[in-house]
């Protein structure tokens, strides 16, 4: 029986260097992705301010009914959830704060981990998984349908009629849904602690949130709930928008924009994370 030799160094040289392209081609294709979806960004940012006051009777009701799709459609269940988050979070918190004698840290913790962290991504995933994904559909489909080269054909920027629209629909649904999120959670939250005996008045516990607050929570929070949706409604245009594609594709482009607008927030998230540490 013939012995088997060991591995030569020539075959895991190869194999290293196999594995270390592929890592290089991994980085390089997602940094060609990364720079093609800032230059989309660049591109909708500039017709948007080119073409403001083009077309606006046809433009203002699209952005209106974004609006609407992304914002007031999702009302009921955000004030589903913002009850049960009000119970299970805050409610609960508060509780255990005024059991442990650490009622003074109240405000404090509900500022920093639920106003400043959770509130807005949560808002931002449900307006991406209850909308995000079927405007993905929507726009892919037409796109490999051949509807947008369409809507060229008949002389309309496609960027203008639809991604303009859900960006300023999705950036404006995600922070006024946070705004009631966070409202209601802590309406909710309050009553759940009271009914548990917290000693706190309403108007003591609303006074220590408001405390904890600093002037410049009220301006990062709406331009970090601004960056969350309008980051999620450009990667689903640029994702559903910027190739050609089949019907077969669509699916994998989902996937792909659920992936990059959850990463992409939670990058986001880290920035404003180092913000408020350095205010």
């Amino acid at each position: 029986m013939a012995a088997i030799s060991p591995p030569s160094r020539t075959t895991g040289t190869t194999e290293g260097s196999v594995g270390g392209s592929g890592w290089l081609a991994a980085f390089v294709g997602e940094w060609r992705s990364l720079t093609r979806l800032g230059a989309f960004i660049l591109i909708t940012l500039a017709t948007a301010v080119r073409r403001y006051r083009d077309n606006s009777r046809v433009i203002r009701p699209q952005v209106l009914g974004e609006i609407h799709r992304c914002g007031v459609r999702l009302l009921p269940i955000v004030g589903f959830l913002g009850v049960v988050l009000g119970i299970v979070f805050v409610g609960q918190t508060v509780s255990l704060m005024e059991q442990v004698g650490a009622s003074n840290f109240m405000g404090t913790l509900m500022v920093t981990v639920f106003l400043r962290e959770m509130a807005p991504m949560i808002a931002g995933l449900l307006v991406l998984a209850r909308v995000g994904t079927a405007s993905v559909v929507e726009l892919g489909t037409a796109r490999a349908l051949g509807e947008v080269e369409a809507l060229e054909v008949l002389g309309i920027d496609p960027i203008h009629y639809l991604v303009v629209p859900r960006v300023v629909g999705f950036a404006a649904a995600v922070v006024s849904l946070t705004a009631y999120l966070i409202l209601i959670s802590l309406g909710s939250g309050y009553v759940f602690a009271y009914a548990r005996g917290l000693k706190a008045s309403p108007m003591e516990f609303f006074t220590a949130i408001a405390g904890a607050m600093t002037v410049m929570d009220f301006p990062l929070l709406v331009l970090k709930t601004l960056l969350f949706g309008a980051l999620t409604g450009w990667v689903i245009c640029y994702q559903g928008l910027a190739r050609p594609m089949t019907l077969e594709e669509v699916g994998p482009a989902t996937t792909r924009t659920v992936a990059v607008c959850v990463v992409g927030c939670l990058m986001l998230d880290a920035l404003f994370i180092t913000v408020y540490l350095l205010l």
